[in-house]
């Protein structure tokens, strides 16, 4: 029952995804820059990133919305 979704950018990825692709592009110093979460500051890694955003709604919505403005515009 899957359906397309021509209209949601981040349809198909997963949020690990979105996140190694931000992180490959800007870095950790520059997800920092912005976004002002303690995950891209203090010890990053890819996995320690996701348990918090996984927990942090706000702060995934930032993270999708930083990946639409630089990806998919």
């Amino acid at each position: 029952m899957s359906q397309a979704q021509p209209n949601n950018p981040l349809h198909g990825l997963t949020l690990e995804k979105i996140l190694v692709r931000l992180q490959e592009h800007y870095g950790w110093d520059g997800l920092d820059e912005r976004i002002r979460v303690n995950c891209f500051y203090d010890n990053p890694s890819i996995k320690s990133s996701l348990k918090f955003l996984r927990r942090t709604q706000w702060a995934r919505d930032k993270v999708e919305a930083l990946y639409i403005d630089t990806f998919c515009q």
